[in-house]
């Protein structure tokens, strides 16, 4: 491992933070008089962002809402979820223990985020896992965010590594996107947000757990 980066998305790929997300989403339906959504209905849409699983969260009601009135309940949700960002959420299984390992070893490790960076860094600080991590780059971080490129290029840099020597590791479709056009190898995470398999994606690899990780990682880089 050593010399390597790897490098982690954040929501469904290190973090379970469904519970806390779906909970701020029924905050803003409570506050419209909306009834609220399972968990089941909106996974598949955590990974697009705040704004998209809001809006599927209205859908379901058939709820018309001005401009004005979505960046109301955006706000309203941001201010909810800020302050309570880490009560049901927690790392997936053997997470921590294996990203210690992977250290341990003289792998490098970073995020790389469509969460913006403050708010990774209020969870990750809450779980007790920035200290983990070389580079946490958020959606805000750099100019450009995933898909582009470019997020997850000058998280590498950021984490002082090289392209040629790192990997990412993802749960959704941009996330494999990313690292392609980045020329970066990616192992898909079955356990995360999508409502497509992530085997459907073309990754190099795929885990089930993150007990598979290390020997995925060795078997893509040597």
């Amino acid at each position: 491992m050593k010399d390597l980066t790897l490098v982690f998305d954040l929501d469904g790929t290190l973090v379970d933070t469904a519970p806390d997300l779906v909970a701020a989403t029924n905050h803003v339906l409570a506050h419209v008089k909306l009834a609220p959504v399972t968990e089941a209905e909106l996974r598949p849409f955590i990974g697009h962002g705040a704004k998209y699983m809001v809006d599927r969260a209205l859908s379901t009601h058939g709820a018309e809402l001005s401009e004005a009135e979505h960046e109301e309940l955006l706000e309203l949700y941001f201010d909810y979820y800020g302050r309570n960002i880490a009560v049901g959420s927690k790392p997936f299984e053997d997470t921590v223990a294996v990203l210690e390992r992977l250290r341990a070893k003289g792998a490098t490790l970073a995020v790389c985020t469509n969460k913006m960076e403050g708010m990774s860094r209020t969870l990750l600080d809450a779980l007790d896992m920035s200290r983990l991590f070389a580079a946490i780059a958020g959606r805000d971080t750099f100019a450009t965010s995933k898909p582009d490129a470019g997020h997850l290029l000058g998280t590498i840099e950021m984490a002082g590594g090289r392209p040629q020597r790192s990997v990412m590791i993802g749960d959704s479709r941009t996330d494999i996107a990313t690292a392609k056009a980045a020329n970066v190898p990616v192992i898909g995470v079955s356990f995360g947000y999508t409502d497509t398999p992530v085997r459907e994606m073309d990754p190099d690899a795929v885990i089930d757990h993150y007990a598979e990780l290390e020997q995925a990682i060795t078997k893509l880089m040597g």
